[in-house]
């Protein structure tokens, strides 16, 4: 199973503050995080190239070289890692500024608790560092699985049970929607195997004519037809010793049906047009979209080939249902295209991966792949940006603004114009959204709103502070 599964994510605390890093440590460490604080950018710099963690929080008023200059460095240096800033007021705009750059987010100091773990918890699920991205790419005994980009549970589950059927020979049906990665499934299934060594080919059914299909999979001799100038020998026999994966089964004519049902029952392979059948060791993986339970009741697919194709089914899940692997999937590709294109890209803005994390997805991860594809040729800056994103998936920036952006802006449009109806008289406006004033204070805090720019004269600041 994935370590970032399995362990504790490991957080990295940067502040000259002993105080509030030895607060913050035991505040994570309680809500499930592995902690490492450190007092300064140098220090961090110095862990990081020991071990790198999943996320780094930093404040920007740093001894030495300062949060921004480090902030820097780890974009240069890790891309993909997320960082969170700590700033005083004072560092504001240069917080602001970072967070155009590529940094997860920030918080001002006295920070709110609840919205820090939130925001950990989001960057952690959005965004993935190399450690995660090293162990999910496969490595040593996930060798096999190396095409495989995940660290979702389900998928986990997919593979594990992958990984058990493949040192059988046992023929395996793998369902799924288009675009879900069916065929790199059967690659790893193919790796794991005691046949790793041998042929993995692999045909669409539903790519080739009828009447091409049958030559295709078995061969034919030299005059078997109008064409056949020459023997040629079948995919059958070319995969021998080896894994014949057929995708789209589902969609084969039923007369190959047929010849497809005696050659797993025999297995031998007669030749389009010879007499004699030639013995084939081949073990059959197969593919398909379609629903053979209603493919069998209406007749297009004969059951006893269905039970002989489906002795173990893996179903892979759609990408909507692995959001997990969306980020990891994204800049895993990011990385391949832009070697591909040859242009310098770091990474994803956050807004673009939420924007990427809350798109349906109907093509799953082929369609991931063509969107990060269009991103990297039309990028014109390091970091790709969320109204590209929404151009390539052909969205409009509002389906994409999420439930808690809403809200917040909803709120905030609220309390203003509470605020111009009572000319910035704080007891009155809480008294129509009935709150007290100390809550209401604290919600215009929390919406940086200044009820002094809603009154209109000297008079009005006054009374309020007679109040």
């Amino acid at each position: 199973m994935d370590k970032s599964v399995s362990s504790p994510r490991h957080l990295l605390l940067v502040d000259d503050d002993p105080d509030l890093l030895r607060l913050l440590s035991l505040r994570l460490t309680a809500n499930g995080y592995r902690v490492t604080a450190v007092g300064s950018a140098e220090a961090a710099q110095g862990q990081m190239a020991i071990e790198l963690p999943a996320l780094v929080i930093s404040d920007i008023r740093l001894p030495g070289k300062d949060g921004l200059a480090l902030f820097d460095e780890i974009r240069a240096q890790y891309p993909a890692l997320p960082v969170i800033l700590l700033t005083a007021h004072g560092t504001i705009p240069d917080a602001v500024d970072a967070t155009t750059r590529g940094a997860f987010a920030y918080l001002t100091k006295p920070y709110d608790a609840k919205i820090l773990l939130a925001k950990i918890a989001q960057a952690l699920s959005l965004t993935a560092c190399d450690e995660v991205a090293g162990d999910a790419a496969g490595g040593g005994d996930d060798a096999w699985r190396e095409e495989l980009i995940s660290r979702s549970p389900r998928m986990a589950e997919v593979l594990s049970e992958a990984r058990l059927v493949a040192v059988s020979d046992a023929s395996i049906l793998i369902r799924g929607e288009s675009g879900t990665g069916k065929e790199l499934l059967a690659r790893a299934i193919h790796r794991a195997s005691r046949r790793a060594k041998a042929p993995f080919i692999a045909v669409n059914c539903a790519a080739i004519p009828e009447q091409l299909l049958e030559s295709e999979l078995f061969g034919h001799v030299k005059g078997a037809f109008t064409g056949a100038v020459e023997h040629r020998k079948g995919l059958f026999q070319a995969a021998n010793g080896g894994t014949l994966f057929l995708d789209e089964i589902g969609d084969m004519p039923l007369p190959l049906q047929v010849k497809l049902l005696r050659v797993l029952q025999e297995r031998t392979v007669r030749q389009v047009g010879a007499n004699d059948a030639v013995p084939v060791d081949v073990r059959i993986l197969s593919a398909t979209h379609r629903d053979l339970d209603v493919a069998m009741a209406d007749g297009s697919f004969r059951e006893d080939l269905y039970y002989r194709l489906n002795v173990v089914t893996l179903v892979l899940p759609v990408l909507a249902e692995r959001r997990e692997d969306i980020a990891l999937l994204a800049n895993h590709f990011l990385q391949l295209i832009a070697a591909k294109y040859q242009k310098k890209l770091n990474g994803f803005a956050p807004d673009a991966l939420e924007v990427l994390m809350m798109a349906s997805w109907p093509g799953n991860v082929r369609q991931l792949y063509n969107v990060v594809e269009q991103v990297c040729a039309l990028s014109t800056a390091p970091l790709i940006s969320a109204a590209l994103v929404q151009r390539a998936l052909r969205v409009p920036a509002l389906e994409v603004l999420r439930y808690a952006d809403a809200k917040q802006r909803f709120e905030r449009d609220y309390l203003i114009q509470l605020l111009k109806l009572t000319d910035g008289n704080v007891t009155d406006a809480a008294r129509l959204a009935d709150r007290n004033r100390t809550e209401f204070y604290r919600l215009l805090q929390k919406n940086g709103l200044d009820p002094s720019v809603f009154r209109g004269d000297d008079e009005g600041v006054a009374a309020e502070r007679q109040e």
